[in-house]
């Protein structure tokens, strides 16, 4: 178990969050898969709470605004010592800057914003809320991976706007990159190609830690949430690709210890 209360290194993916319709629904379906507790946040954006667990800050959950066009999804913030700065590189860097940068009461400082090839992700500078606070137990998040047509263009993007270092998987039949900071790896670009889904385009997928795939895919299940891929074993440990009842895409994995 770790808690992550430093400040965090810029580039580090440091919160994920997810904008809704039905807030109170979503609430009871994430409270019940991973046994998270709500306390109300930051309003900017509308109605918001923060996921607890343990007491400890793991996840966002808003209402989406009904004059915003967001995807359902869950998105990854990374960690800036200067958001506006950051979010001017996004924009030279053939990005799009979509919300903020704005103030986030006295939380920190945020912008939600694309890369070049429409996949959605956040910014976060920290000032009080220093972003997840809990990691590496069940109901934390424990990965965060681009899944994209190919990783070479796009892993580009991160790099220049966010100085990460690039580590391709060298491999015939993979095309994958991940991202360090400070030699540390902290998330992943894999390049699919036309096995993207059509419908969702590039997109950031968040892996939760689950004390046993099969069982969290059941539950998941039963509270109404959808299997797309069914847990399977990866060098990483056992991986099921799901959704929530309003389609928001995320991965459950009992990692390989």
């Amino acid at each position: 178990m770790t808690e992550t209360h430093a400040r965090q290194t810029p580039g580090t993916p440091c919160w994920v969050s997810l904008m809704v319709h039905g807030l109170t629904a979503t609430q009871d379906f994430y409270g019940s898969l991973f046994g998270w507790e709500f306390e109300p946040g930051p309003r900017q954006l509308g109605p918001y709470s923060r996921a607890l667990l343990d007491g400890h800050e793991v996840a966002g959950i808003g209402q989406l605004p009904p004059d915003r066009h967001l995807p359902i999804a869950w998105t990854p913030y990374l960690a800036s010592d200067d958001v506006d700065l950051t979010a001017e590189t996004v924009r030279l860097c053939g990005g799009t800057i979509g919300v903020g940068p704005l103030d986030a009461d006295e939380a920190g400082r945020l912008a939600i914003g694309s890369d070049p090839s429409g996949a959605v992700f956040g910014v976060w500078q920290a000032a009080r809320h220093l972003g997840t606070a809990l990691t590496g137990v069940p109901g934390t998040p424990a990965w965060n991976e681009l899944l994209t047509f190919e990783s070479a263009s796009v892993a580009k993007f991160y790099e220049t706007v966010f100085a990460f270092e690039e580590e391709p998987v060298v491999s015939a039949d993979s095309d994958y990159v991940t991202l360090r900071v400070d030699g540390r790896p902290v998330a992943g670009i894999h390049g699919v190609g036309h096995a993207l889904p059509r419908d969702r385009g590039p997109h950031w997928l968040t892996y939760f830690e689950v004390a046993d795939t099969h069982e969290a895919a059941d539950r998941l299940t039963d509270l109404g949430g959808h299997v797309l891929k069914a847990p399977h074993d990866t060098p990483h440990g056992r991986v099921a690709t799901v959704s929530d009842p309003e389609g928001a895409r995320f991965s459950l994995v009992q990692s390989a210890h």
